[in-house]
């Protein structure tokens, strides 16, 4: 059961086998146990000091039983077999619906994808080295200009070991080690106060800082805030709003990807729901989501139902042709999962959830796609937003943007927001560049579970796009 086991399997087939037999002696139709042991540290430099330096673990199964149309569901931090008993009789209890007797579950050998290889396990990093990295970024931020006031630096890593056993006999694992680097930066000037924000994240390990120069993190999350001290006010009004390479991820998102989610499809709470082969974008938008995409942050080998992740093509051509699935509902549909059932740890029930979602990148030339605006706004990074997925209409932030003149991007913007609607917008896109890109790692929240996603996109042009600006 030590770190270097990377097969995810922590307890013994004999006691998920005896633990799935009492979850299932009440006539339930289906058992799971989800095992997940989770460590992880983090440090935070914030004004040159070390404000927070953390380690923390949690280890416990959270066990599901379903009968008919109920769902029992428990946890425990006692992986014992008297707790992990326990356990289960009390799932079996909340949805016994008759029946009873015991079934034996005869469990395969573990199956499924490897895990990710990791190089360097953050565990195994001296926290003085992780903290050197943080002063590193302070000192070049703070380098950068005078006008650079304030830095807050954080270091994050973590390693999930999970397990999952289900009265099919499926017996499989994972082991997902996440390493994460982030600097936020406040500039004084005559405008005020500005900030600006730079992360970088992967599923690997501490060798993230062979390829990441924490220094030019540090260079480009001061750059932002120092810009916005020349920003002039956003415009108001619809117009052509073009969205740089790996900035704009979290539109789709938000606005395209949580109504493509099986379980708010079958609440008729999306915009999409019913319309499957149905034209619901531009011809030359594909959009997908992939949670095998190596290094990403929302990549894992199984999902946290057991199935293995995979590659879904949501959106192709233009043609809504499938939605994102988990057990349950894949079930009632008769067809197999997609990899999304996904949960935030072992005290949750699993949820359908997006991975890593993306735009396919086109055929345009980025440059030309901004030559070709006369009018408008350039977008290099969104910040947060908000969506109504019965709906479609969003509101999101703009962190980072700038007008385009004349075909030409000139003076950067600040206080503005992107309004809108997810189907609209897909119907608006004009132009995709060739220049794809990810953007920065995040966490979505749905129903009071937080995942680790990814999003990305190339250059793009949507047409028209309501901008709330403050400009007169």
């Amino acid at each position: 059961m030590g770190d270097g086991d990377v097969t995810g399997t922590m307890l013994d087939p004999d006691l998920l086998r005896s633990t799935l037999a009492a979850a299932m002696a009440t006539g339930g139709e289906f058992a799971e146990v989800f095992v997940e042991d989770r460590r992880s540290t983090s440090a935070v430099l914030d004004d040159g000091r070390i404000e927070e330096l953390s380690s923390g673990r949690d280890r416990g199964a959270g066990i599901r039983v379903v009968a008919g149309e109920t769902t029992g569901f428990a946890h425990t931090a006692d992986l014992s077999p008297t707790g992990l008993r326990a356990a289960a009789e009390a799932a079996s209890a909340a949805a016994a619906s008759g029946g009873g007797g015991v079934r034996e579950v005869a469990l395969d050998g573990p199956s499924g994808p490897d895990p990710a290889v990791v190089r360097l396990l953050p565990a195994d990093v001296p926290k003085a080295r992780k903290v050197a990295l943080l002063e590193r970024a302070d000192e070049a931020a703070r380098a950068a200009d005078g006008a650079v006031s304030q830095v807050t630096a954080r270091y994050g890593d973590s390693q999930r070991r999970i397990q999952v056993a289900n009265s099919e006999g499926l017996l499989t694992g994972d082991r997902q080690v996440r390493t994460l680097f982030s600097v936020s930066c406040v500039a004084s000037g005559d405008t005020g106060l500005q900030t600006g924000r730079e992360s970088v994240g992967h599923t690997v390990g501490f060798e993230l800082f062979d390829d990441v120069d924490v220094d030019e993190v540090a260079r480009r999350a001061a750059g932002r805030a120092l810009t916005k001290l020349e920003a002039v006010p956003a415009p108001s009004g619809e117009m052509p709003v073009v969205v740089g390479p790996g900035g704009g991820g979290v539109l789709f998102h938000e606005a395209c990807g949580h109504g493509l989610e099986a379980d708010l499809v079958a609440k008729s709470a999306s915009v999409f729901a019913g319309r499957r082969g149905e034209v619901v974008a531009a011809p030359t938008v594909s959009l997908v989501d992939d949670g095998t995409m190596a290094g990403e942050w929302g990549r894992f080998a199984i999902d946290d139902e057991g199935r293995p992740a995979q590659r879904n093509v949501l959106i192709e051509d233009g043609v809504l042709v499938d939605y994102m699935w988990d057990r349950l509902r894949a079930v009632k549909e008769g067809r197999p999962g997609s990899g999304n059932g996904r949960r935030q740890g072992y005290r949750f029930l699993p949820m359908v959830r997006m991975t890593n979602t993306y735009l396919e990148a086109g055929t345009d030339d980025p440059a030309d796609i901004v030559a070709g605006t006369d009018h408008g706004v350039y977008v290099a990074q969104l910040g947060g937003g908000q969506v109504n997925t019965a709906t479609g209409d969003f509101v999101f932030g703009m962190t980072e943007a700038y007008l385009i003149e004349d075909g030409r991007l000139t003076a950067p913007i600040r206080d503005g927001n992107l309004i809108g609607n997810g189907p609209e917008a897909l119907m608006a896109i004009d132009a995709i560049a060739d220049d794809f890109a990810m953007g920065s790692p995040g966490t979505c929240g749905k129903d009071g579970q937080g995942v680790p996603v990814g999003d990305g996109t190339p250059t793009l042009r949507v047409a028209r796009l309501t901008v709330g600006g403050t400009a007169a």
